[in-house]
């Protein structure tokens, strides 16, 4: 596979162009913003995944943010009276990285990081270089610019704050809050500009959570707001000379555009539905190679095109091709599907559940239900708080509730209204999709390390985590049909390295885990198919050395039976829990507990191998080997050998990342 960039000194080339004319102007940007295009797409390509839709979107919009509007190429990254921008929603930072590129901001060696350790993060993070605040958690970002607008104020420096949201985005109740307050506090010199593409994740905003009419909304808040084209050059450049003009409300731009822009078939939704609904397919993921071939020679003849139209001479496009080869598909096992599939299952006898879900249906692999059951399934959009506090109605009426997203998203933004729901004492199963550190590509706001140690503190909540498709189904049939508590049920989104082979005679038992290998010179406590992967591979080093490690899977991360773990431990001198979470709050704190509860942990070690710090982005393995997480590095931990050489139990089989 062949990875080059347009280089550097062609957009120098189109930037140095005089234009003739307000045409010419704008044929000149149309074609600065269709060679960020082509290299966003070969970014996303090189990195297997990343968000093309909203990339392409919002592109004419920054590039005439920062080729006609902003100073800060003028006045420098650093400078207190710098224009700043920055987007909300965070899905169209390789687009943004892109025109970093064109500008001289981060070198082309960057570009080509993408999702990769040292690298680009796959959501912004302000570690780099142009990137003003850390986003990819929805809702934020007019909050967060209104504290920068009111700094400048307060500090009387220079500079107007503008902030790119999502359309989808405006269904999360902090969105409404930040708009009510900057009007109040008067805090004027911001413009917020929302990329209107009209789709979220793969489904029209519209019929997922309508968020129309926004303008006459935005306006009720005391705003001054606007509808335009948002892929029209001169449109954008008299919207914001006129925006200049007003000076006693804060701004919004409601900016209509295409998810795609540039690439003909990414601007068009699948001709396929779903329950009369249109599905969009380039929401985020890399194309495949025949798509990634096509979408660069559409982009080269537009650009060929712009060129000659300019009469500015020949683009010098790099090439770039794909392998051309048939992707052979490995049996790779997700969890979730066996969640959907036990879902469907269950609801033909019991008719008193729910599912309730924010945006993700189709990550959450919850489509089959929501086409089976579509008298039991909520959609709510992504208003996390909104759905939980819902589900603790249905809950309080007779129904259980099984509420669905990412888990970075639930856990958090949603505490309050689960403890509330707790404090209730009715049953709520919150399942809690990509859990973990890894995938690690799109960063630390999807990296869930922290949901454990927040449902955890509910002294009414069990906390599960299946390390296969059987037990999956397990614990989905134990939340729904046994347990009499709330559940938290939490799922890795992305395919298992390997499928976890568990005793023939395992019962799925609350507070029991299973021995997966067997070894007196150590025991390690895991969960979950990545960790437990990994502790797989541990032990088949540690093996070829003479050293016995037992691997526990241990689904029940807050309910552990004494007896069971008195008996487990009963011969083991060194104890180890490997954690796919912070080390603070998660099993291994429950186990150190228990231990000590039951005279356990005398004259034994204990060492837990969680996260202690902010989790890395990168491909699985890159981060897994970053933290010292991974098989080889857990054997030389756990032993105390440097030089473990072997071979791998099993070859690392993991996707280079998961979608959002």
């Amino acid at each position: 596979m062949i990875y080059n960039l347009i280089n550097k000194s062609e957009f120098d080339k189109v930037k140095s162009f005089s234009a003739r004319d307000l045409g010419d102007w704008s044929t000149k940007m149309m074609l600065f913003a269709d060679m960020c295009r082509y290299n966003t797409l070969v970014a996303v390509k090189k990195a297997g995944s990343g968000h093309l839709g909203s990339s392409l979107s919002a592109m004419d919009i920054a590039v005439y943010l920062y080729l006609n509007e902003m100073n800060v190429l003028e006045v420098g990254l650093d400078s207190p009276d710098r224009d700043i921008y920055f987007s909300s929603k965070g899905h169209d930072v390789p687009g943004l990285y892109s025109l970093f590129y064109a500008m001289g901001i981060i070198p082309e060696e960057k570009l080509l990081m993408l999702r990769r350790l040292n690298g680009l993060d796959g959501h912004p993070e302000v570690r780099q270089p142009g990137i003003e605040a850390s986003t990819g958690s929805l809702g934020m970002g007019i909050s967060k610019a209104k504290g920068m607008a009111w700094a400048k104020n307060y500090n009387r420096k220079k500079g107007h704050v503008y902030v790119l949201t999502g359309d989808g985005e405006f269904q999360e109740g902090q969105i409404w809050e930040s708009l009510q307050a900057t009007a109040h506090q008067k805090v004027n010199n911001i413009t917020a500009i929302m990329d209107h593409n009209k789709y979220q994740t793969d489904m029209l905003v519209a019929d997922v959570n309508n968020i129309e009419d926004v303008v006459e909304k935005v306006k009720a808040f005391g705003w001054y707001a606007i509808r335009i084209d948002g892929h029209d050059y001169n449109v954008l450049k008299k919207t914001f000379t006129d925006l200049r003009k007003v000076s006693d409300k804060p701004k919004m731009i409601i900016a209509d555009t295409i998810k795609g822009r540039g690439v003909s078939f990414m601007e068009k939704p699948l001709t396929e539905t779903f329950q009369g609904k249109t599905l969009y397919k380039w929401h985020s993921g890399a194309p495949d190679d025949e798509s990634y071939d096509k979408g660069l020679a559409e982009l080269t003849e537009t650009i060929t095109k712009l060129a000659d139209e300019l009469g500015f001479g020949k683009i010098q496009i790099p090439l770039n091709k794909s392998e051309g080869k048939p992707i052979t598909k490995l049996a790779k096992e997700f969890v979730t599907e066996a969640y959907g599939e036990a879902l469907v299952e269950l609801a033909k006898t019991n008719k008193k559940f729910v599912v309730l879900d924010g945006d993700l249906s189709a990550d959450c692999k919850l489509r089959s239900f929501e086409k089976t059951y579509p008298d039991r399934f909520i959609e709510n959009g992504i208003a996390e708080q909104d759905m939980v506090s819902m589900a603790g109605g249905l809950a309080r009426m007779g129904l259980i509730p099984i509420v669905n997203t990412f888990a970075s998203f639930l856990s958090a933004r949603a505490n309050e209204q689960i403890y509330n729901n707790a404090g209730e004492k009715t049953k709520i199963i919150y399942t809690c999709h990509f859990s973990g550190v890894i995938p690690a590509g799109p960063g630390k706001s999807h990296q869930s390390v922290r949901d454990i140690s927040l449902f955890g503190a509910l002294p009414n909540v069990a906390i599960i985590q299946p390390c296969n498709a059987d037990e999956t189904k397990w614990a989905t049939d134990y939340c729904i049909s046994t347990a009499e508590e709330n559940c938290m049920l939490r799922l890795v989104i992305g395919p298992s390295p390997e499928r976890i082979q568990l005793p023939k005679d395992y019962k799925f038992k609350v507070g029991v885990g299973a021995e997966l290998t067997q070894g007196n010179d150590a025991i390690l406590f895991g969960y979950g198919p990545v960790m437990l992967h990994e502790a797989l591979v541990a032990a088949d080093y540690l093996r070829k050395i003479g050293f016995g490690l037992k691997v526990i899977n241990m689904p029940w991360l807050n309910k552990i039976d004494k007896d069971w773990l008195k008996k487990v431990v009963s011969d083991q001198k060194k104890i180890f829990v490997l954690e796919d979470h912070s080390a603070v709050g998660g099993l291994g704190d429950r186990l150190l507990n228990t231990l000590i509860e039951i005279n356990e942990i005398a004259g034994k070690e204990f060492v837990n191998f969680g996260l202690r710090e902010y989790p890395e982005c990168g491909t699985p393995l890159e981060v897994l080997e970053f933290h010292k997480l991974d098989g080889k590095s857990l054997a030389k931990r756990i032993s105390g050998v440097d030089d473990i050489e072997s071979e791998e139990k099993i070859k690392q089989k993991y996707t280079a990342d998961a979608p959002q």
